[in-house]
């Protein structure tokens, strides 16, 4: 089986050859380039959207929470709490189902109908005229969110050549943060001014900007060569390859062919295999992964940062301004992110991550309890900042990236679709409850969060394995030989 590193790949140095200076193959190389570079712009437009979708609502919340009689849909803590979640409960669905749809009529073909979900997603929420229909249209768009959360990163991998692909793939957590950003602009934008009683319903409705984009670019974007081969469609996959690869590309389609039936003997009976104790055990550790990385707490900051500085005294208008910050945060942190974690440990990355998560935690609480002046909601939104630097810099990047690593092939389709689904299923649940807690016991509620965080930091570091310099191979290995696989691999490995 061909050996799969972990982490950042990096192009192998090379002598210089004749043709590297020839005029034609420049030229080849540059157009390569251009087309690996549009292709993966167009398929993140699908990461963008997901970003978009799920960071507006912060800023849309406390218009929906206005009275009918002025625009409003009339919510309550625990009505908030089913806007917001049931987008992800649809996500839940949504990330089992894409997967599902890809292998069956491919990656690009997917992405297109993701589109639509998305745009009659958008439209739906838009012109909701009671609560029922918004969360109607909420579950639908969240289908097209979980789709796309297990269909993006895959569909640039699979484009992506070797050397390119750790880069080009992280460029889907990049545009996450990015679609994030844009949206707490537009919101504070609107909100600002805009109609109070209109506000809302704009911020949902840009969102079929980027699902009109994402629809229209992949009529320029090609096939996975990849799934090509799975479906015995070989020469239109060499057609692919020879569009992105500098390379003589049949060397890759011929391993491309291998891995693929390799995966399929290995799959056939994954089922089954789960019932092996050491494949049970990482399975179940990858699972209980996804559901405390949902307990930090980070999505109740990033989709009610503005409910949150409301509730210290802070203005609308100001709030949502002050939100705008957690974007830059989050983009700043992702772009530092992505550049350590070539270089460091994953269980050390989780390590500091958590144990700043869970002192600006606590240091939340107790700004809480001071006295309520302006500079106190400050005070909170700097804690926040800090949170969510630990968060973005540390712990999700991580997490996107071990989840990829640590299923062992013969169960990893099956096994990530179980972990994303309760992952997707556990971010809901806190979703749902942060509003009414907040409501009921206010900053105490990030006592909570800070306590569940100690016990997910426990659980990482006794359970989660190793993987940076490890082959997927030799990982396994360790695992089935009756090792943790915590140890890191040896620096000449």
């Amino acid at each position: 089986m061909t050996s799969q590193t972990t982490g950042h790949d990096s192009p192998t140095p090379t002598t210089p050859r004749a043709e590297d200076q020839d005029p034609n193959a420049l030229e080849h190389r540059k157009q390569v380039r251009h087309r690996l570079n549009v292709a993966t712009l167009v398929v993140t437009f699908g990461a963008l959207a997901f970003g978009y979708d799920t960071g507006i609502i912060s800023g849309a919340l406390p218009f929906m929470k206005l009275p009918t009689s002025q625009g409003g849909l009339d919510l309550t803590p625990m009505t908030e709490g089913m806007v917001t979640a049931s987008l992800l409960l649809g996500a839940a669905f949504g990330s089992v189902g894409g997967g599902r749809l890809s292998d069956m009529y491919g990656r690009r073909h997917n992405i297109k109908w993701l589109a639509i979900v998305f745009l009659i997603g958008a439209l739906g929420t838009a012109l909701s005229p009671n609560l029922s229909v918004m969360i109607a249209f909420r579950i639908i768009l969240g289908f097209a969110v979980g789709g796309a959360s297990a269909t993006v990163p895959m569909f640039i991998g699979e484009l992506a050549p070797a050397n390119r692909r750790g880069p080009l793939v992280s460029r889907n957590e990049l545009m996450i943060v990015t679609g994030q950003l844009i949206a707490y602009t537009t919101q504070a934008i609107l909100g600002v001014y805009g109609n109070p009683a209109h506000a809302w319903r704009w911020m949902l409705g840009l969102a079929t900007i980027p699902a009109v984009a994402l629809w229209i670019g992949t009529f320029f974007v090609p096939e996975s060569p990849r799934w090509l081969v799975m479906k015995r469609r070989n020469g239109e996959a060499l057609d692919v390859l020879r569009q992105l690869r500098e390379e003589d590309p049949e060397p890759e389609l011929a391993e491309i062919n291998k891995l693929v039936e390799e995966t399929a003997v290995s799959q056939a009976n994954a089922r089954q295999h789960l019932r092996t104790p050491w494949i049970k055990r990482i399975t179940l550790i990858g699972i209980g992964f996804g559901v405390v990385i949902q307990l930090t707490g980070v999505n109740a900051i990033m989709y009610f940062a503005p409910t949150v500085l409301i509730s210290t005294g802070l203005g609308t208008n100001a709030a949502l301004l002050a939100t705008i910050t957690n974007g830059i945060v989050s983009v700043g942190a992702v772009a530092i992110g992505l550049q350590i974690i070539g270089r460091a440990n994953r269980r050390t990355m989780l390590k500091i991550g958590m144990i700043g998560l869970i002192s600006a935690q606590i240091l939340l609480a107790f700004a809480f309890m001071l006295p309520e002046q302006t500079w106190r909601s400050y005070l909170i939104l700097a804690l926040m900042l800090v949170y969510l630097l630990f968060m973005q810099m540390f712990c999700s990047i991580v997490f996107w990236l071990m989840m990829s690593e640590i299923f062992p092939l013969r169960i990893r389709g099956l096994a990530m679709g179980i972990a994303i689904f309760c992952q997707w299923i556990s971010n809901g649940l806190v979703t749902f409850f942060f509003p009414i807690l907040l409501a009921r016991i206010g900053g105490n509620t990030f006592f909570i969060f800070a306590v569940i965080n100690v016990v997910a930091l426990i659980f990482e570091q006794k359970y989660l394995p190793e993987t940076r310099g490890k082959s997927l191979e030799r990982l396994e290995e360790e695992l089935a030989t009756g090792g943790d696989g915590r140890k890191p691999a040896p620096e000449n490995a």
